[in-house]
This record gives C-alpha cells, sequence and structure tokens, in this order.
C-alpha cells in the first residue's frame, strides 16, 4: 500500500533554486536573499528580474528591465473591451483570469519550445506589467469610470497607485507599497504556484499558467484570506473581546483566520515585517491605533499564549488586509488580486524553471472504491 498524505504535505514535487523557507527560524529567501534585506534595500523591479534570472541585476540591466516593464503597461484595447463587457459585480479574480487567459491570443507563439527566446521572454514581463494596469483597471471599471491610463514615467508601485487613485502617490506610500510587492512576490512551491507548475508541465503557454494560479489563488484558504481576516477583526470588534471570541473559536474546532502556516513553526517573517511597518507608519502620520489593528495586536498576543505550543503564530494574511485597508484605502475585494499581481514575478520564474527541464506531473491515487464487477445483466 502506498502511503496517502492529504493535501500533499510535505511531499517533495520538484526540485528548485527559486526561492526557500526556514520555518524553524522563521526565514523566507529568494534566491538565497533574505525577505528581510529585500524589502529593505531592494525593488519589486529588482525582485521580480532577481527571481527570472537568479542573480541580483547590474544597474544597466535592473534599468532596461524597467523600461522594458513600463513600455509594457498598457493594455490592448481588445481586453478592454473585454472587462467593460462583464457585469460589475463579477468577482475581481474571475475578471483577472479572464483577461490573463485572453491575452494568450495576442501571443499565440509564447511557448515552451523556446523559452529563452526573445518572444517567450517579452510575453513573460508582459504578464508581469499588465498585470498591475488590469487590476487598477477593473477597480475603476467595476465602478463605470474610466480607466486612468498608465503613466510611462513611473515605477511600478508609483503607477500602479496612480492608476488606481487617479493622483501622483507620495513617496512614502510608494515605499510602503513596494514592500508589499516584493514581500508576495513568491513562496516556494504553495497551491497557486504548483497549479501554474502543473500546466507548465503540459507545455502550455505562460498565460494559461498564470491563469490557472490566478483561479487557484482566489480560494478563501490561500489569497482570500486576508478577506476573512478583516472580517474576524471586525466581528471581533474590540480589544476587550478577543479573548472571549478565539476561546469560543478553539472551543468549537473553528479556523482563527491569520493564524498559523504549513511552513511556518514561528511567525510568518512577512507578518513581522507587515506589523512593523504598521507601526512605524502610525508613529509618522502622527495618528492612533486603529481599532482594528488594536484588536489585530491583542489577538495576536492572546493566540501567542494559546497556541504557540501548537507552533500556531500569525502568517502574512493577518497583516496584509489591514495594511491594504489602513494605510492605502482598498476595499477587500481588491486584496487578492494585489496579492496576484505580486505575485506573478514568482509564477512566471517557475514557468520558465519548470520547462526547462520538464516532465509532466503525474501523480498517483489510492483506489478506495468498488472491487472489480460484473454489469447486473437485467
Amino acid at each position: 500500500m502506498k502511503e496517502y498524505i492529504p493535501g500533499l504535505a510535505g511531499v517533495p514535487a520538484t526540485e528548485s533554486s527559486i526561492s526557500s523557507i526556514d520555518g524553524d527560524r522563521g526565514i523566507l529567501a529568494y534566491r538565497g536573499y533574505p525577505i528581510s534585506e529585500l524589502v529593505e534595500h531592494s525593488s519589486f523591479e529588482e525582485v521580480a528580474l532577481l527571481l527570472l534570472d537568479g542573480e541580483i541585476p547590474s544597474n544597466q540591466k535592473l534599468s532596461d528591465f524597467k523600461t522594458l516593464l513600463r513600455e509594457r503597461y498598457e493594455v490592448k484595447h481588445n481586453i478592454k473591451s473585454l472587462m467593460w463587457a462583464l457585469p460589475s459585480s463579477g468577482h475581481s479574480m474571475d475578471v483577472l483570469q479572464t483577461a490573463i487567459s485572453a491575452m494568450a491570443t495576442f501571443y499565440p507563439d509564447a511557448g515552451a519550445a523556446e523559452p529563452d527566446s526573445d518572444y517567450t521572454q517579452n510575453a513573460l514581463v508582459k504578464i508581469i506589467s499588465n498585470m498591475s494596469t488590469l487590476v487598477a483597471m477593473w477597480a475603476r471599471i467595476n465602478r463605470g469610470y474610466d480607466p486612468i491610463p498608465p503613466s510611462k514615467h513611473m515605477s511600478y508601485a508609483e503607477n500602479f497607485l496612480y492608476m488606481s487613485f487617479g493622483k501622483e502617490p507620495t513617496k512614502e506610500m510608494v515605499e510602503l507599497f513596494d514592500a508589499c510587492l516584493i514581500m508576495h512576490a513568491e513562496h516556494t512551491i504553495n497551491a497557486s504556484t504548483f497549479s501554474a507548475m502543473v500546466t507548465a508541465s503540459t507545455l502550455a503557454n505562460p498565460f494559461a499558467s498564470v491563469s490557472a494560479a490566478v483561479g487557484t489563488l482566489a480560494g478563501s484558504l490561500h489569497g482570500g484570506a486576508n478577506e476573512d481576516v478583516l472580517n474576524m477583526l471586525d466581528e471581533i470588534g474590540d480589544p476587550k473581546n478577543v479573548r472571549k471570541y478565539i476561546e469560543g473559536r478553539l472551543k468549537n474546532k473553528q479556523v482563527i483566520w491569520g493564524m498559523g502556516h504549513r511552513e511556518y513553526s514561528v511567525k510568518d517573517p512577512r507578518a513581522t515585517i507587515l506589523e512593523k511597518m504598521l507601526q512605524k507608519y502610525t508613529k509618522s502620520s502622527g495618528g492612533n491605533l486603529s481599532k482594528r489593528f488594536e484588536t489585530a495586536l491583542e489577538t495576536e498576543r492572546v493566540c501567542e499564549e494559546l497556541l504557540s505550543s501548537k507552533g500556531v503564530y500569525p502568517n502574512v494574511d493577518f497583516y496584509s488586509g489591514i495594511f491594504y485597508s489602513e494605510v492605502f484605502k482598498f476595499t477587500k475585494e481588491h486584496f487578492t488580486p494585489i496579492f496576484a499581481m505580486a505575485r506573478s514575478a514568482g509564477w512566471v520564474a517557475h514557468w520558465h524553471e519548470q520547462v526547462s527541464r520538464n516532465r509532466i506531473f503525474r501523480p498517483t491515487q489510492i483506489y478506495i472504491g468498488s472491487d472489480f464487477r460484473s454489469y447486473p445483466v437485467k
């Protein structure tokens, strides 16, 4: 009998040089560089190129890559028309998946046969570049407004904030958002990345792989969890209600959203960075902690008291929703598309790595149905 491991927990599915996790020490690294150092010193554009190429780029190569991204911000008018034709009530992730899938029709030769060709490499850059434009476009289209055209003179983070709100963001806002993009750019073989890899293993084009990843990320157990965290914090309402709420959830064996991660036995390093950034932003803006943030801090304290012995600590979703809503004023339906926008860098890196040394995924199963039997002739 083969051993069945639900969810393939801990089962090696590939070899990769893109990112790594030390779950006991709380370290996430891209190509060997700890995420904490990248957030402090790097930019999303540099991180995206690092994930694709494997090394920190030279100044000239990074400058060329930034120019390439900016030149590809603009979306084909056919894709824009497609988005206008969709119902405004449509889920933002469904819209994003549809748009990315449709982009394949413009790049029919972006395939796995020549992953290093200029044509395919340009398609990979187009995915990263257009993701930001698509997310910002739908944030306006679904409210009946014309999209704000991208600026070819702004950084990735700055341009997205500009397209979303129609005014140039402050330097502080750009730096904070850029850090968020870096933290969400990659995270080893999670569910959405695995979807991208499985699709890539059939030698499908990169748009199909990223479309599959977007669909997987849409689930509440993956990309949608930060929305659930905000709902939970609003349900708690006040720091004084935290202990009773958490104890009740534990007693009823209910999920405490944003707590625990399959890969970490300590606090998710991204959650640590986000919490510090929230504290710093609150201090620099001269305001008091928001009720949500106060409630979140108390929730973490109570959960640490009750759950730390089981290795359950905050993950990235615990603070990211607060950050997007309290600092940037994004509404909840846009949290996961922003996640997808950042993660596109990791997805295309995994697509390229997969097709470069490909073998199609074909796992087996343990059959638990009926034994062979004859059809009952009547």
